[in-house]
Formats: structure tokens, sequence, C-alpha cells
């Protein structure tokens, strides 16, 4: 992350420059115009990437203009807020500010007169998530100070309001939604408002994308314009659940960590790294080269597996850092931390951003077969179905019971070729077939 100062005739604002995103959403301001506020007092909240931070002052003054209302979408490296500095801006708040992260070079330009700031929208981002839980009937109380005074002009109760926002926000569509159906003598309790009833004649309502449907409607109409392959085949679990069932005896009785339990995934993403060792080009992304503007391909050193989650706000993709690096047990730790975290709305940017390849568990809902789609700046993704119970033969041809399950890829038809794909998908196979193997090939 880099700070960067901007002059303005009148104000400076600060601009947090962070790779990947472009915009967020302003959920709701802590202030308005006139306030005083103090050094990281809370400015307001907002939503990118499917994370919710909140952005803090850096310095004490007075608020005199917002940039946008609640709702709207704040580009990065814009005005934010302005805030008339009181007082002299230190130099050593000025350094920290315009330090540059690693690999990452300053743009910083300071202005040497104190004077006003205006922050950007990615001005100070916390680490630590704020996402309470919202209780039925209370959705009043999470509604931005733009949303409350729109239900005054339109004399609607807020707690009469299903919000359709993060955890049952209330949002300025659903005042409208509420007037509109009110106005017409349409029934506006429980769930009705939003969604059309059953009805003589056919009618449509129209209902507002969510945040995270929004991120996804995006991110998803840019993978999409990957041409996808699809690899798929049958992976033999039986030697596996064995594994599995003797370890789990042993955590059961010492558990490590924390950890009482291992799942089938840490061993999947472990096989997925060892993979990549192989063929590390799973592991690239497609660029252009500034220099001829051809088309290359960007080799990453680290194993940052991505893992689709479902969670009460959606699916998002949490990732698991160098993962080439870490033992079975330690990708089960991070797992569970990443799960938790997903659970209750609380993963950051940081969990969020830096993937270079993914790994999708279907299986855990239903489902056999799965088409990925790949996410952006990666060329290859694994869905994992169901598990199921099958009869099969042993080496003496007698049937014995097997524990089969579906591995589908799909991968970037531009750089990865099927052969490519199919020797990587069997490196795969091996060690989920013989876990035993790993072993030999751990660091």
């Amino acid at each position: 992350m880099a700070w960067e100062f901007l002059r303005e005739p009148k104000f400076k604002w600060i601009a947090l420059h962070q790779r990947g995103i472009r915009e967020c959403e302003i959920i709701q301001w802590f202030v308005e115009p006139e306030a005083r506020v103090e050094e990281f007092d809370k400015l307001c909240e907002v939503q990118s990437d499917k994370a919710s931070v909140e952005i803090t002052s850096r310095f004490p003054g007075i608020v005199k203009k917002l940039h946008y209302e609640a709702g709207e979408m704040a580009k990065v490296g814009k005005p934010l807020v302005d805030i008339d500095i009181q007082g002299e801006v230190k130099q050593e708040d000025l350094a920290a500010l315009t330090e540059p992260s690693a690999g990452e070079e300053s743009k910083a330009q300071v202005d040497k007169n104190p004077g006003s700031l205006s922050s950007a929208p990615s001005m100070k981002i916390q680490p630590e998530l704020e996402n309470a839980s919202l209780p039925k009937g209370t959705h009043g109380a999470l509604a931005t100070p733009a949303v409350r005074h729109l239900t005054k002009e339109l004399d609607v109760n807020i707690s009469d309001i299903q919000g359709t926002g993060r955890d049952g926000r209330v949002m300025k569509e659903d005042v409208h939604q509420f007037a509109k159906l009110r106005d017409s003598g349409a029934s506006t309790k429980g769930p009705s408002s939003t969604l059309p009833i059953d009805t003589p004649t056919q009618t449509e309502t129209i209902t507002q994308l969510s945040n995270t449907q929004i991120m996804m409607f995006k991110s998803m109409t840019k993978s999409l314009t990957i041409p996808h392959f699809l690899y798929a085949d049958e992976i033999d679990f039986s030697r596996l659940l064995d594994l599995r069932t003797r370890l789990n005896k042993g955590l059961a009785k010492s558990p490590t960590n924390d950890i009482s339990k291992i799942s089938y995934l840490p061993f999947i993403i472990k096989a997925v790294s060892m993979a990549i060792q192989q063929y590390p080009m799973l592991n690239a992304r497609v660029d252009v080269d500034s220099s001829t503007g051809k088309p290359v391909l960007v080799h990453r050193s680290q194993h940052n597996i991505g893992i689709a989650m479902d969670t009460p706000s959606g699916l998002i993709v949490p990732v698991l850092k160098n993962v080439s690096a870490l033992n079975v047990l330690s990708i089960a730790a991070e797992l569970n931390r990443l799960q938790a975290l997903a659970a209750s709305g609380k993963l950051t940017t940081q969990d969020l951003s830096g993937g270079t390849i993914t790994v999708s568990n279907i299986g855990n809902i239903g489902g056999t077969v799965v088409s990925p789609v790949i996410v952006e700046k990666e060329v290859a993704i694994l869905g994992i179905g169901k598990m199921r119970r099958v009869p099969g033969f042993d080496e003496e041809d007698d049937v014995i019971a097997k524990q089969i399950c579906n591995f589908s890829w799909s991968a970037d038809h531009r750089v990865i070729d099927g052969a490519t794909m199919a020797r990587a998908a069997e490196v795969v196979r091996g060690f989920v077939e013989d876990p035993d193997s790993m072993v030999m090939h751990l660091r």
C-alpha cells in the first residue's frame, strides 16, 4: 500500500492505492459536515472485494465536505471527505503516510504548508473488520443517515422495511420499493415486499443486486471472456479415507494447535501445490508486455491457493498463502481460521487477495461434476464433486467398495493445452489416491 498526497487549490488529500481494488461502496458515514474529528476517529464504513472495513481520520480537524452519499460507489484515488486540519501536520506523520509498500514506488508529493485534508476511499483501512450481527426487526439501526432522511421524506417507518443490504441493511431502493407498494395498495409486510407473490397474471418485481452479487457480476463477466476447457476424471479416495481416519484418531487423543479433526480438503490442496511444482504454468497469469504489446505468462513463485466458500453473504474466495511451505496440518489450521472469519463476515482484504489458483469444493453441497469458472488473473481452477461409495474391482478382480470423487478442472485454453492439464491432473490424482507418497515430496 502506498499513500499519495495530491495538491488542490485549497485542500490536500490522501489516496491509498491498493492493487486490485478500483472502487468501494460507502456503507455508512459516521460523520457529517462541520463535525469535529480527532485522530483515528471513524469516518465511514466501506465495502470492497466483499470485505467490510472502517476508514479513520489520520489527523484532527473539522469535516467540510462528504464527496459521496451512503450507497454510492467511491473510486479509489478520488477525494472522499474534506477535512480542515487543525494545527500543523508533523513531518513524521507525513513520512509514515508516504512510505511505500514492498514492490511499489511511492508517488508522494508533499505540500509543506499545513492546510486542509481530503481523504480518498481507502485512506486508512484497519485490519480489524466490524460486522456486527443484526437481529430481526432492527434494520433501522444500520441504515445510513441518507436512508433515514429518505424515510422521513416518504413518511415510511423504517422498522417495517425488509432490508436487502448486507446483514439486512435497509437501502434507498428498499425504501422506494416499500413506498411504491404502499401507495399502490399492495401488501408491504414480510418477504412479499420485495418478491412477487402468486398472482392471476404474470408480474415482475425488480430487486437490486447486493454488493456481493455486484462484485460477482463484474468478476464473472471478466472471467468468462477467458476461453475455458473442461477436464474431468474420477479419483479413488479409498486410501485417503483410511489415512485420514488414522490421523484423526491420533488428533482426537492429542489435538495439535486446537485441531482435532482434518477434512479431505487439506490433502487435496497440498496435492495441487505439489503438482504446481512440476507444472508451474498452472500458477501463472496472462498479461501483456508493455514494451511489445504481446501476451506473456507471468510466473509466480508462491502457491497462493484460493478456496471458494459458501457464506451467508454469498460465495467468497479467501486465499491460503504460500501453500508449498505448509504441511497438511498447517493447511488445516489456516482453513479453519479462514472459514471462521468467513462465517462471521470478518475476512480482511488481505485474506481475499493474491490468489494464483483456485479450488472449489462444491461436493460439500452436492453434485458430482462441475464446470468451474476460472478466476480473473489465474489460468486454472479445480472443482471437487461429492464423494460417493460405488462398487469396483481390486487387483484380483474381486468386487470391492470404493470411495469415488470427481475432479473437474477448467483451464485457460489460450495458454494451457489439454495434454498439460491432463498430466498435471494425473499428478494430483497420484497424490490423492496414494497419499502416503506425499511424505517423500514434503520439504
